[in-house]
């Protein structure tokens, strides 16, 4: 029996392997491919050749890090192009395409009640559904312990597919947004299989492939429901053929453990997500490891992290901490010691609107009003890193074409 075999009989039977046992050629191959981006792609996005391109960028900028076929620094459509649409629906994944991402995150998958996985942003639907609407689920409201915080509404592991697919997405922060409550109620809550379908459908469509970036969401909290995440996934991934380490499918976690879990069932290029420097994977709560972000950012931590995942997917703050007034500081050493060990990084997430940028790049205090995205796009790209989530795929794409000159 080969080895690949092996893997997926085992996988089938829902036994794991520890770390130790995988094979290294299987890590180090999909590090490869992440390592294998050329300056040239970056040079077709902004209409130039990639020999052009790669003479006038400044040496400094000249990164060969990122995935093979996508430009550096990439632009991740943050669930989809949310900044203009209400999230995780195909009208948000499409315009983030049309806008000129290089990824569109379309999922953050949760399980249903008869086990398909649809893309929410949380499995609490209240705030990006109109299911408050719908008197006939009034009675499926409640309060769950969800990671260790008691949430109340409604949620995806309560309701078939079929009873999902009746309600419509809504805008999920109105006061910041209010020009997207204009499409509430106009697309229904997908599913990761119409995902993978949609996926071909725009890669045939466009001319070019189309890269996905899904997340297992609030894995432990979902496998202690008998609700597994990671076997779903894989399961979906094999039977759309997109479960090797050449396929445009990046899957992300914050739960190392959930990611290791993927590590051992498929071979598509894996990222751990990463909170506030103080705050603790959730996993890592439940089994009683005191260690938190800080501990994994350490150069321990990223060899561990780099033993079983190709990148990080760091919170902004910390690339570059902020001061107490919500200005930029110092950058950490975080991009430098990540790219020693071999990890990519894809920080999340940029955002347009004044209170999501740091406080001087702010314009007036308007909570739905623009600030100066280009000139905080402009100092985190500064730092190295390899791409960035954004809620606005176009101010991204020009920021980029700023940065590279």
């Amino acid at each position: 029996m080969s080895e690949e075999d092996r893997r997926r009989q085992e996988a089938a039977m829902g036994t794991e392997r520890t770390n130790e046992t995988q094979p290294q050629t299987q890590v180090t191959g999909r590090r490869a491919l992440l390592g294998a981006a050329m300056l040239g792609a970056s040079g077709a996005v902004l209409g130039l050749s990639g020999t052009a391109r790669a003479a006038e960028a400044p040496a400094a900028k000249r990164t060969t890090r990122g995935l093979k076929g996508l430009p550096v620094p990439t632009i991740v459509g943050h669930r989809g192009a949310s900044g203009y649409r209400p999230e995780h629906t195909f009208g948000s994944y499409e315009l983030a395409l049309d806008l000129g991402a290089d990824i569109v995150e379309a999922g953050d998958l949760c399980p249903t009640k008869d086990g398909h996985l649809v893309c929410r942003h949380e499995p609490e639907i209240g705030g990006t559904t109109d299911v408050a609407d719908h008197p006939e689920f009034a009675g499926r409201k409640t309060t769950k312990v969800l990671d260790g915080v008691p949430t109340t509404g409604w949620f995806t592991e309560d309701f078939t597919l079929a009873e999902l697919k009746t309600l419509r997405a809504i805008e999920r922060i109105p006061d910041n947004r209010p020009h997207n409550k204009l499409y509430n109620g106009r697309w229904e809550i997908p599913t990761f299989e119409e995902v993978l379908k949609w996926q071909d459908e725009q890669t045939r469509k466009r001319g070019k492939q189309v890269w996905i970036y899904p997340e297992t969401k609030h894995p432990t909290y979902f496998r202690e429901l008998g609700l597994a995440l990671e076997e779903r996934v894989a399961k979906l991934l094999r039977k759309h053929g997109k479960d090797t380490r050449n396929s445009p499918v990046i899957l992300q976690s914050f739960e190392p453990t959930s990611i290791q879990r993927l590590n051992q069932l498929v071979d598509n290029p894996l990222v751990v997500l990463l909170s506030t420097a103080d705050s603790r994977p959730f996993d890592f709560v439940a089994a009683g490891d005191p260690r938190t972000v800080a501990d994994l950012i350490t150069p321990k931590g990223l060899r561990e992290i780099a033993g079983y995942a190709q990148g990080i997917g760091p919170t902004l703050d910390l690339v570059i901490p902020k001061k107490a007034d919500g200005s930029l500081a110092e950058p950490s050493t975080l991009v430098s010691d990540a790219h020693r060990v071999g990890l990519i990084l894809h920080p999340y997430t940029m955002r347009n609107e004044n209170p999501f940028l740091p406080t001087e790049f702010r314009k007036g205090g308007a909570a739905d009003g623009y600030g100066d995205p280009f000139g905080a796009f402009k100092a985190y790209f500064a730092t190295g890193i390899d791409g960035v989530f954004t809620d606005n795929a176009d101010t991204g794409v020009l920021a980029r074409a700023d940065f590279l000159g």
